[in-house]
């Protein structure tokens, strides 16, 4: 069998735990949007120059309101970047353990699939003494009309492969 690197039993429970706690996050922030993507593409970023540069505007206009037009709204500018500044290490924290999550879920994806062909080559070898011939063509099913792209040495598995 291929290198193990997660063995793992994630039961319903600690999954419905898992989930009541994202539920929770979601409650606490109430105010999230959803932005379609047009509108991601047109939005400026606030990146790190851009930050200092926000920063600095925020500073200037605190200092010398005067100078903007009545309909600024510099209490609004100041929640927006406080806000901006307040999610980043959620978003920081949240990314870190989709990551993990994801690459979790694609080693335990491929140890199955990898330990399923290692079956399939097995029961392949042997299936007419072990009597599954009917299972072993059921399971080539998946290999049927399959364009070679490649990309793997599996797409046509042989016992001896």
């Amino acid at each position: 069998m291929p290198v193990n690197r997660i063995s793992a039993a994630f039961t319903t429970a600690d999954k419905e735990a898992v989930m009541a706690s994202i539920d929770q996050i979601n409650q606490q922030l109430p105010f999230l949007i959803d932005v379609g993507p047009e509108e991601r593409r047109s939005m400026a970023r606030l990146g790190d120059r851009n930050l200092a540069f926000a920063r600095k505007a925020l500073e200037i206009a605190t200092l010398n309101p005067d100078f903007l037009p009545r309909s600024f709204d510099l209490d609004e500018m100041r929640r927006d970047l406080e806000l901006f500044e307040s999610l980043q290490p959620i978003l920081l924290a949240l990314t870190h353990l989709r990551e993990l999550i994801d690459d979790t879920a694609v080693a335990a994806g491929s140890e199955a699939y990898a330990a399923a062909l290692e079956v399939y080559r097995y029961a392949k070898a042997n299936g007419t003494v072990a009597g599954l011939d009917n299972l072993v063509d059921e399971m080539g099913q998946r290999f049927a009309q399959q364009p070679n792209r490649g990309r793997s040495p599996v797409a046509n598995p042989s016992p001896t492969s």
